[in-house]
């Protein structure tokens, strides 16, 4: 019997296509380090943790990357909004006949292997879990069935995404995780105990060739 399913949503790694925000602070190149080291802690926190695991890529599938297939089932967003492509993955991995799914992002150096077997063990009382971000979006969201209103009529990437969601589950069990810290600015980065040291600050919004 499948039970339980994460979904891991990411960028492909590409220079100039990830963190563009924190890149105008940073330059490129060291947001596509960032970033990098982001997926590879989400890889490190994820691989052994008690359920089924899929990488959702952005653009294309990429093999013999940082997910060994071993580990990680691999597939493609479909197009559209940020609602529409978990939609639709929530709902393919219920098609599956799985009982309760996860997603997670890959923005968090603050996400733990614990945080996420908790929450699955919340969807054991709970109807939903989820996981708030500092910035007014939320880093988690585990469902046990279809929902389609959570996906519907946000502004996504704004700070009224986590406030619209429990709106809409009102009539529902909700297990709030703790609030986490994203990393979408500089100032996030900062705040995650990153070592920034390094880092060269890009005060005339021009490419920084300075590795972190």
């Amino acid at each position: 019997m499948k039970t339980n399913a994460l979904l891991i949503f990411t960028r492909n790694p590409e220079i100039g296509k990830v963190k563009t925000r924190l890149a105008e602070t940073i330059g490129d190149q060291n947001a596509l380090t960032v970033y990098n080291d982001l997926l590879n802690h989400t890889k490190n926190v994820t691989e052994h943790a008690d359920c089924d695991k899929f990488v959702f890529y952005d653009s294309h599938v990429s093999k013999n990357d940082l997910w060994p297939e071993s580990i990680y089932q691999k597939k493609l967003q479909i197009e559209g909004d940020l609602g529409q492509r978990m939609q639709t993955a929530f709902d393919s991995l219920f098609e599956m006949g799985y009982e309760r799914c996860i997603i997670v992002g890959s923005d968090l150096f603050d996400l733990t292997k614990s945080i996420i077997e908790n929450a699955f063990k919340q969807l054991n009382t709970y109807d939903v879990a989820i996981g708030p971000a500092e910035d007014g979006g939320y880093y988690l969201l585990g469902l046990k069935k279809k929902n389609d209103t959570v996906f519907l009529n946000k502004k996504w990437g704004t700070d009224s995404v986590y406030e619209a969601t429990i709106k809409d589950l009102e009539h529902f069990k909700i297990a709030i995780l703790p609030t986490l810290n994203d990393i979408d600015t500089f100032e996030d980065l900062e705040r995650s105990g990153y070592n920034c040291k390094n880092i060269k600050i890009n005060t005339n919004a021009e490419i920084s060739s300075k590795e972190v």
